[in-house]
C-alpha cells in the first residue's frame, strides 16, 4: 500500500513538473515572426525609394521584418507592424536623404499606430489615399519632405489620430474640412507649405488641441472666434500668411497659451485690450501687420513674457507707463518701425538686463543710450534713428554683443578707435558719418566669429587692410567711402566670403588674380574706382557668382569668356578704357591681348 502511495506521489510530482515546464516554455516563447502581409507592404515602400543615402533601407533584408529592420516596430505577440519611424537629420543642407515617392502599400499596414517619415527631403509624390485605411494610427508625421498635391480628405477617417504633422512640404489647395473629425487631436502642424483658403469651421471640434502651427502658408480670411475655445492650447502659430481683419478678443481666453505668433499677416485694428489675460504667455509676436492705436496697458501684466515683438505696424505714442514696472521676465523687445516718437530710449529698457533691444525707426536721437546693465545683451538694433554721439560706449560696456545694427543715423566717430567684442558676428554701421581707417576692426586680431561687416556710405579713408588666414567673413561691404590703395592679394584668405562690395571708393592698381580663389563669392562689386589692367581669367573659377559689376574703372582687354562673365549685362562693364568681347563688342587688334 505504501509503495502504491509512493508511486502516486511520484506521478503527481511529474505531472506538476510537466505543467510547470509547459508554462515556462510559454513565457519564454520567442516573439512572433513578422506578418508576411506587412513585410510585403514595407518592401513596396522600399521599391519606390530610388536613392537612400541614409542607408536605413539597406537593413531591410531577410524574412523577418521585426528583426533587424531599422525603423520598424512590431507587436511581439502578433508579429504585426505597429510603428514605422524613419527620421532624417534636421540639417536642410545635409547630403543624407531618401529620394522617391510614398508608396500606397503602406496603407496595408492595418495595425500601424505610428507612421513617421520626416526629414528625408526628397520623398515626393502625393499622400496616398490608402493611408485612410490606417484606422489604428495615432501619429502621422511626414514633415520636411517634398510631398505635393492636396491633403486627402480621406485622412479624416482616422479616428484615433492625436498628431498630424505635415509641415515643410509642397502641399497646395485648401485644408480639407474633414480634418475636423479628429476629436482626439493634440498636435496639428501644416506649416511651411502653400496651403490657401480659410481655417475650416470644422476645426471647432479640436477641444483637446495643444499645438496648432499653420505658419508660412497662403491662408487667408478672418480668424474664427472659436480659436478661443481651445483652452488646452499652448502654441498658436499663424505667422506668415494672408490673414486679415481684427485679432479676435476670444484669443485672450487662452490662459494656457505659451507662444502666440501672428506676425507677417494683414491684421488691422488694435491689439486686444485684454491681452494681459494670457497669464502663461512667454512669446508674443505681432510684427509686420497693420495694427494701430496704442499698446494696451494690460501687456504689463504678462508676468512670464520674455519675448515681445510688435515691430512694423502703425502703433502710436505714448507707451504705457505701466511698462516701467511690468513684464518682469522680459529679455527681448522689438518696437521697430511703428509710428512711435520716443525721443530717448525709455529708462525701463536701459535699466533692465535684456538680451535683445530692437528700436529701429523709433525717432530716437541725441547720444546713444548708456547700456551699463546690459552685460547679457546679444543683439542691438537702433538703425534709422537720429543718434549723433556715444558710439564708443556701446562696445566698451556690452561684452556679450553678437549683432549690432546702428545704420542710417548721424554718428560722427573715428572708427579706428573702436574695439569690437570678441563674440561679435555681425556689424552694420552703414550710412553714418564715420571716419578714420579700417585698421582696428579688420586686422590680425579680428575674431573668427565675425561674419558680416557693412560700413558703406560713410567717410572712411585709408586703405583696405591685409587679411590673415582663419577669418570667417561672409559679407564685406565698404562701398561709398574714401578708401584708396589697392585690393590686397591676401583677400584670398577670406575663403568664406559670399558678398564683396568695394564700389565708389578711390581704389587703384589691378584686380589680383587671387580673387579667383573666393569660390563661395555670389556678389562682387568693384564699380566706380580707378582700377586698371585686365579682369583676370582666374575669376572664372568662381562658379557661384550671381552678380558682378566692373563699371566705371580703367580696365582694358578681353572679358573672361565663360559663364557667368560673358552673360552679365553690358552695363556691368560700361565706362572703362577698352574692355571687349561678350557681352561687349569683339576685341580688335591688340585690345584682347
Amino acid at each position: 500500500m505504501q509503495s502504491l502511495m509512493w508511486v502516486f506521489k511520484f506521478l503527481l510530482i511529474l505531472s506538476f513538473c510537466d505543467l510547470y515546464s509547459q508554462t515556462l516554455a510559454q513565457k519564454v516563447q520567442a516573439p512572433a515572426a513578422c506578418s508576411e502581409a506587412d513585410r510585403v507592404a514595407l518592401l513596396g515602400f522600399k521599391a519606390r525609394i530610388f536613392k537612400d543615402t541614409t542607408f536605413i533601407l539597406s537593413s531591410w533584408t531577410g524574412r523577418d521584418c521585426c528583426e533587424g529592420w531599422e525603423g520598424v516596430q512590431c507587436n511581439p505577440a502578433t508579429g504585426r507592424v505597429t510603428g514605422l519611424v524613419l527620421q532624417g537629420p534636421s540639417d536642410k543642407d545635409s547630403a543624407i536623404y531618401m529620394k522617391g515617392i510614398l508608396s500606397p502599400s503602406l496603407g496595408s499596414l492595418h495595425f500601424l499606430e505610428t507612421l513617421v517619415i520626416s526629414g528625408m527631403k526628397r520623398i515626393a509624390g502625393t499622400i496616398p489615399q490608402s493611408f485612410s485605411n490606417l484606422t489604428q494610427l495615432t501619429q502621422l508625421i511626414l514633415e520636411d519632405n517634398s510631398i505635393e498635391g492636396n491633403i486627402p480628405s480621406s485622412l479624416g477617417q482616422l479616428p484615433l489620430l492625436r498628431s498630424l504633422i505635415l509641415g515643410g512640404n509642397h502641399l497646395t489647395g485648401q485644408i480639407p474640412p474633414s480634418l475636423g473629425n479628429f476629436k482626439n487631436l493634440i498636435n496639428l502642424n501644416l506649416a511651411r507649405n502653400s496651403l490657401s483658403g480659410p481655417i475650416p469651421l470644422s476645426f471647432r471640434n479640436f477641444i483637446n488641441l495643444e499645438n496648432l502651427d499653420l505658419g508660412y502658408n497662403l491662408l487667408s480670411g478672418h480668424l474664427p472666434d472659436f480659436l478661443g475655445q481651445f483652452h488646452k492650447l499652448a502654441l498658436l502659430d499663424l505667422s506668415n500668411n494672408q490673414f486679415s481683419g481684427q485679432i479676435p478678443n476670444s484669443l485672450c481666453f487662452l490662459t494656457n497659451l505659451l507662444d502666440l505668433s501672428l506676425n507677417n499677416n494683414h491684421f488691422t485694428g488694435r491689439i486686444p485690450a485684454q491681452i494681459g489675460s494670457l497669464k502663461s504667455l512667454t512669446t508674443l509676436s505681432l510684427s509686420s501687420n497693420q495694427l494701430s492705436g496704442q499698446i494696451p496697458v494690460s501687456i504689463s501684466q504678462l508676468q512670464n513674457l520674455w519675448k515681445l515683438n510688435l515691430s512694423r505696424n502703425a502703433l502710436s505714442d505714448p507707451l504705457p507707463i505701466a511698462l516701467s514696472k511690468g513684464i518682469p521676465s522680459l529679455l527681448s523687445i522689438d518696437l521697430s518701425y511703428n509710428k512711435l516718437s520716443l525721443g530717448t530710449v525709455p529708462q525701463w529698457i536701459t535699466s533692465r538686463e535684456l538680451s535683445e533691444v530692437h528700436l529701429a525707426g523709433c525717432n530716437l536721437g541725441g547720444t546713444l543710450p548708456n547700456l551699463t546693465k546690459h552685460n547679457s545683451l546679444t543683439s542691438l538694433d537702433l538703425s534709422d534713428n537720429h543718434f549723433t554721439d556715444g558710439f564708443l560706449n556701446i562696445f566698451t560696456k556690452t561684452s556679450s554683443l553678437q549683432k549690432v545694427k546702428i545704420s542710417n543715423n548721424q554718428l560722427k566717430t573715428d572708427i579706428s578707435r573702436i574695439t569690437l567684442p570678441d563674440g561679435l558676428s555681425s556689424l552694420d554701421l552703414h550710412s553714418n558719418l564715420l571716419f578714420g581707417s579700417l585698421s582696428r576692426i579688420l586686422n590680425s586680431s579680428t575674431s573668427n566669429f565675425l561674419e558680416a561687416i557693412d560700413v558703406s556710405n560713410n567717410q572712411i579713408s585709408g586703405s583696405i587692410p591685409e587679411f590673415t588666414k582663419g577669418l570667417n567673413l561672409k559679407v564685406l561691404n565698404i562701398g561709398s567711402n574714401k578708401i584708396g590703395g589697392q585690393i590686397p592679394s591676401s583677400i584670398s584668405n577670406l575663403i568664406q566670403l559670399e558678398r564683396l562690395d568695394i564700389s565708389r571708393n578711390q581704389i587703384r592698381g589691378t584686380i589680383p588674380t587671387s580673387l579667383g580663389l573666393l569660390l563661395e563669392l555670389q556678389w562682387l562689386d568693384l564699380s566706380i574706382n580707378g582700377i586698371t589692367g585686365r579682369i583676370p581669367g582666374s575669376l572664372l573659377g568662381i562658379k557661384e557668382l550671381r552678380h558682378a559689376s566692373f563699371r566705371a574703372n580703367e580696365l582694358c582687354g578681353e572679358i573672361p569668356q565663360g559663364r557667368p562673365f560673358n552673360v552679365f549685362p553690358a552695363a556691368a562693364y560700361a565706362h572703362n578704357l577698352c574692355l571687349c568681347s561678350k557681352p561687349l563688342p569683339p576685341c580688335k587688334g591688340k585690345m584682347g591681348q
